[in-house]
């Protein structure tokens, strides 16, 4: 995984390639102290995940990464707190703040590359999802293969994704729902609240506020009731 480090204080930098030097999947691309040096760099070369300083000179990390039409991933550091609901309300992966502890780092890491595993394997096209019909998702420490067929729903639990299937415990693995809810094929799969993603075809009774699915009430949320009631009823 292809990552690019930017950030305005060389110490910092310097710790977050000693760090990613230390994980096997990650490959450093470049280091960057400013936002316009980050920017013309990702118009030369390819990158999976940027580690982002949000406090910087003229751009912060913040306004640079909304001046990006699609980015990558990207794992907010900071020394700052305060930024920490910003940072999530423009989907960071992660968040860590200075000083960044190593099995901190490896967590949010990890977190990252599930996600994009999981892109890579569902995000080839519908065709070569349809003929896939599985997910493989990390779970401690084993990599669970998933029917796509004989999942109930998902359910967002902060850091983690619960996934339900049929006749089977619960997966528990560290994803995002915004990762899910792009990769899972969309004929079959919708996001219906902040915390919820379902099986359409597993529904057995709805409403405009709610579904159920086996014996389980899932509520539909308010920012999602229109687009539901628009697949379902029309």
């Amino acid at each position: 995984m292809k990552c690019l480090i930017v950030d305005d204080e060389p110490l910092a930098r310097q710790v977050m390639e000693e760090f990613a030097g230390r994980v096997p999947f990650l490959e450093v691309v470049g280091k960057c102290s400013s936002a316009t040096e980050a920017a013309d760099l990702l118009r030369k070369t390819h990158v999976d995940l940027i580690f982002l300083d949000i406090h910087m000179p003229r751009i912060s990390g913040l306004d640079f990464i909304n001046s990006i039409s699609n980015p990558p991933m990207f794992i907010l550091v900071t020394a700052y707190s305060e930024y920490a609901l910003q940072g999530f309300n423009v989907n960071a992966t992660d968040y860590l703040m200075k000083p960044v502890p190593f099995d901190r780092f490896l967590r949010a890491v990890n977190k990252a590359y599930e996600l994009f595993r999981l892109r890579n394997n569902t995000a080839n096209g519908s065709q070569e999802v349809a003929a896939q019909r599985h997910i493989l998702v990390k779970s401690g420490y084993q990599t669970v293969k998933i029917m796509l067929d004989a999942i109930l729903y998902i359910e967002g639990l902060k850091d983690y994704v619960k996934i339900y299937t049929e006749g089977k415990k619960p997966v528990l693995s560290l994803l995002t729902m915004k990762g899910l809810a792009e990769t899972l094929p969309q004929d079959k799969f919708m996001r219906i609240h902040k915390s919820f993603i379902i099986a359409l075809d597993r529904i057995t009774t709805l409403s405009r506020n709610r579904v159920m699915i086996g014996e389980k009430w899932i509520p539909v949320g308010e920012n999602y009731r229109e687009a539901f009631r628009k697949r379902m009823f029309e």
